[in-house]
């Protein structure tokens, strides 16, 4: 029984078997594929990293899930990267400092002190892409794009997109000719994800119905 203890695997680290190892391989190579076709570079982060770097602009649950450790060599606190975003951030705007647009996409394993919600995987595979460099509506169009895209190669379906630019919300408010007073108390509720208020305010309403839909 003593011996078998040793082969047990921490709660959310598993071992990827042959099957899956090649369906993993094989997603791989179709997502970098697709995003190489749409101009985005492979970049590798490194797996540890120091915490000022893993941490820089984000928020207390990255923190939170990250793991740390100290550095034998430097003395320095050390994490194991819990989200890449950072990281590929740090590549382009120290590293590459390219003017005008860059496109970097990544995929890897990252490790997570907590699953985010239980039965998850403690040690995801992330992938992403970035465009840097351009703050325009084209750029946005673009990465939701690309986003759809990866859903489609990997066959997900019934897709749900939730946006939360408040230009979209204000243009269809616009479209839909809401008032101040009404655009103002969708806008409130929308905060909330008051579904049910917010559907009911709609139905109330005399607008399109696609619109409405969007809304």
């Amino acid at each position: 029984m003593a011996i078998k203890q040793h082969w047990i695997l921490p709660e959310g680290i598993e071992e990827v078997l042959p099957e899956q190892a090649a369906r993993f391989e094989t997603i791989r190579r179709l997502l970098l594929d697709l995003y190489a076709s749409w101009g985005y570079e492979l970049v590798m982060p490194p797996t540890i990293d120091f915490i000022e770097s893993l941490l820089t602009g984000t928020g207390h649950d990255l923190d939170l899930q990250t793991f740390k450790l100290v550095d034998q060599l430097s003395g320095r606190t050390l994490g194991l990267r819990a989200d890449m975003t950072p990281q590929v951030a740090r590549i382009d705007a120290h590293q590459l400092q390219r003017e005008g647009p860059t496109r970097l996409c990544y995929i890897g394993t990252v490790l997570r002190t907590k699953p985010d919600s239980i039965g998850d995987s403690r040690s995801p595979l992330q992938v992403g892409a970035e465009l840097y460099g351009h703050s325009g509506v084209e750029s946005e169009v673009e990465i939701i794009g690309l986003m759809l895209q990866t859903f489609s190669a990997m066959e997900i379906e019934d897709v749900y997109l939730d946006m939360g630019n408040v230009d979209i919300y204000r243009g269809l408010a616009k479209q839909a000719g809401l008032s101040a007073e009404v655009e103002s108390q969708l806008f409130e509720m929308l905060q909330r994800k008051a579904v049910t208020e917010i559907d009911t305010l709609l139905n109330s309403l005399v607008i399109d119905t696609d619109v409405q839909m969007m809304l």
